[in-house]
């Protein structure tokens, strides 16, 4: 992890509609009431998807308007990595330590 708390803010346009400057507002505010320096991502035409950039990033936590931006497999597949953090409504899903259930990390 880098030397201050990081994280990746992310937003689904098609999920945002016609609200994509407003939820990049909020996860803008978020990161920054959270005390995490805020990078984007993916750039468009990245080949990468949200998990791979994660890893590459080297990010604390994955900022999302909700958690409707990201489908549940994703989701859980980023608890392994980092914390995801909505906005809307406000929750916190912690990254998994040690793995969930026995199963490794």
């Amino acid at each position: 992890m880098r030397a201050r708390p990081t994280a990746l803010g992310y937003v689904d346009d098609e999920r945002s509609g016609i609200g994509v400057q407003w939820d990049r507002a909020q996860v803008t505010r978020l990161a920054r009431r959270l005390g995490y320096e805020l990078i984007w991502g993916p750039a468009e035409g990245s080949a990468l998807n949200l998990v791979d950039l994660v890893h590459e990033s080297d990010v604390d936590a994955v900022v999302i308007p909700s958690s409707l931006h990201v489908d549940a497999l994703t989701l859980d597949r980023l608890m392994y990595t980092c914390d995801v953090e909505t906005a809307l409504p406000r929750e916190t899903f912690a990254r998994y330590v040690g793995g969930r259930h026995g199963c490794p990390a």
